[in-house]
């Protein structure tokens, strides 16, 4: 299976349509991870399930989804009810108590994928405003058998942030 993460776009909505639409023969689903800045029902926004970050207002999105997938379970949160710029901690908490395997999150700008404990930790990073890196990122994540391969990509262009990649057994 095959996902498009994206986070943190802050009222982006050209650059939504043209990543999903870049991918949408290749992808089986697609993430947004918080920080749209848009409503539920914006056009650039339906390809995309979406959680609310801490700059959307209104009640329309919910603030984490959980996802059953055929290769496990994905918890998607935008992660400053977990204090994500801080560490991994309650993030880590949250995943053993809904049984996630796969955690997408966004909120501190900072692209970047890890495995541990059998569980993938990814934070796209953002397509406006990122940072440590000049990169403005999204994600395409590949689940298959247990096995799990992240790769970043520039929202600009779709060329390939090779540096960020990150493989491994969940």
């Amino acid at each position: 299976m095959r996902f498009l993460v994206v986070s943190d776009s802050h009222g982006l909505t050209e650059e939504l349509s043209i990543i999903f639409n870049r991918h949408e023969q290749e992808i089986d689903d697609a993430y947004h991870c918080g920080d749209s800045q848009l409503a539920l029902v914006d056009e650039h926004l339906l390809p995309y399930h979406t959680v609310r970050g801490n700059c959307d207002f209104g009640g329309d999105l919910p603030l984490e989804r959980i996802e059953e997938t055929a290769e496990g379970t994905i918890l998607i949160v935008h992660g400053h009810h977990h204090d994500v710029k801080y560490d991994l901690n309650r993030l880590r908490y949250r995943a053993e108590e809904v049984g996630a395997n796969v955690v997408l999150f966004g909120h501190s700008h900072v692209a970047g994928a890890l495995i541990e404990d059998g569980v993938l930790y990814v934070n796209p990073g953002s397509i406006r405003m990122p940072r440590g890196r000049s990169d403005k990122t999204y994600v395409l994540m590949d689940l298959e058998n247990g096995q799990a391969n992240v790769r970043f990509y520039r929202s600009e262009d779709g060329s390939a942030v090779e540096d960020l990649d990150v493989s491994g057994k969940l």
